[in-house]
């Protein structure tokens, strides 16, 4: 029995996140006292004659001796540091969270999932509300399924940070918002060559430039996950690379409320600027990087959080866009 797509995907990135090379320091990592502290506790606790046993929970998230170590020295020099009015640091290019049941950054994954079950549900919607002749539909359904692994990633990273889960968190990320930029043209220009109308629905292609803007939107990403895995990896690059689709997609958005709006005045024209401006506003939360409250809740913690509601918003827009463009057309015929 062949495999899901999704199921390929998966396999594919996480082969290539196999591959990853070590790397990221920070300053905590560079403290004397935490070098100290790590390593006198695996000179104690990891001897290979009698090594200290882990519980089974912390095991099966790939907790070992001197991983355990390291959290619990990053634990005692951050405590020490408040005591004495000291700054806390990040170690490993994380803050140094309470960890939760052997979850690094339990917040993060909790929204994770929100994120993830928002995909889901517009998957039942797409299904249940797009007539299987609607053209855009399996465009629609693959981005749930793209969504849904994206935010998989997402939480399985923030629950176990290391490298191939952290490749798989980027690439899946990369991945859902570069789709987001490929299908705004689709829903905004319409391209479809109507041949045939019927009760059930149209039946319609795409226009030529759509294959090609496909074609396009996939080679960009293979070369960026080659670029990151292969030659570099560079978060300012990743960071910027983001952005920039992620903007791309934005100015858009704003054309299609623009033109829409001031064409026909129907007000879910303006959702998809008012889910742009909202997003902006909640990427300011990436900027105010503070350490976490009560060692838990971080900005990138909040900013998950706010990313759950306009999933659901858009696809209600998707679908309120769609049947206005099938049910209009009929009626103008």
């Amino acid at each position: 029995m062949p495999l899901p797509l999704p199921c390929k995907i998966l396999f594919l990135l996480a082969f290539i996140a196999a591959l990853a090379p070590i790397c990221h320091a920070s300053v905590g990592d560079e403290l004397p006292e935490f070098r100290s502290c790590v390593k006198a506790c695996v000179r104690r606790d990891c001897n290979v004659v009698s090594p200290t046993p882990l519980p089974l929970h912390l095991r099966l998230l790939w907790w070992d001796c001197p991983s355990e170590c390291d959290y619990i020295c990053q634990r005692e020099i951050t405590r020490f540091r408040v005591e004495n009015g000291e700054s806390i640091e990040q170690f490993h290019g994380k803050w140094p969270f309470y960890r939760f049941l052997g979850i690094q950054e339990p917040f993060s994954v909790i929204f994770s999932v929100l994120n993830g079950l928002q995909f889901y549900h517009g998957l039942r919607l797409i299904k249940k509300e797009f007539h299987s002749s609607y053209p855009s539909r399996p465009i629609f359904i693959f981005g749930a399924y793209l969504g849904m692994l994206a935010w998989f990633f997402s939480a399985v990273f923030h629950t176990r940070d290391s490298i191939p889960t952290e490749r798989l968190d980027y690439f899946g990320a990369g991945a859902l918002v570069l789709f987001n930029l490929f299908y705004a043209p689709i829903v905004i220009f319409r391209p479809f060559n109507r041949t045939q109308l019927s009760v059930s629905g149209s039946e319609r292609k795409f226009a030529p430039w759509v294959y090609a803007w496909g074609l396009i939107c996939i080679t960009a990403y293979a070369a960026h996950v080659y670029f990151l895995q292969f030659v570099r990896w560079d978060y300012t690059y990743n960071m910027a690379a983001n952005v920039v689709v992620g903007m791309c997609q934005n100015v858009l958005w704003l054309y299609y409320t623009i033109t829409r709006y001031d064409r026909e005045r129907k007000p879910w024209a303006i959702w998809p600027a008012a889910i742009v401006l909202w997003v902006t506003c909640a990427m300011s939360l990436e900027l105010l990087d503070f350490p976490p409250v009560f060692d838990a809740l971080d900005a990138h913690a909040l900013w998950h959080a706010a990313t759950i509601m306009p999933i659901m918003w858009m696809y209600r827009f998707l679908i309120r866009e769609a049947k206005d463009e099938l049910y209009g057309k009929r009626l103008k015929m």
